[in-house]
């Protein structure tokens, strides 16, 4: 999986495309993010009982891997992800800057 939590990612396709948010979770079997304050919906619930009232809730649905890109924190670029390091750590660096996006690198 190339997208982590904590990522700052942005959003290119769908409803929400063009705005940017950090991944909360990240849904590995169905290859699903979801991004806080991104893909809202609203879902109407019964009154369950006293405690619990019904009405409209806000809920974020996830989102698939191939609607957004991740925004480096070095270069605040737009970029695709690649690995680096084989021999030693496996980390992830940024295709445009070449730099380590999870702050270790080559020494």
């Amino acid at each position: 999986m190339k997208f982590k939590i904590n990522d700052t990612i942005k959003v290119t396709l769908g409803k929400d495309r063009g705005k940017t948010g950090k991944i909360e979770a990240v849904l590995t079997k169905a290859n699903k993010v979801i991004v806080e304050n991104i893909n809202i919906y609203k879902k109407h619930l019964k009154k369950q009982s006293d405690s619990q009232p019904g009405g409209i809730i806000d809920m974020p649905r996830p989102l698939a891997l191939s609607k957004i890109a991740l925004i480096c924190p070095k270069c605040h670029l737009v970029t695709r992800i690649g690995y680096d390091g084989l021999k030693q750590k496996k980390v992830r660096i940024c295709k445009k800057c070449r730099k380590p996006i999870d702050g270790g690198g080559k020494k």
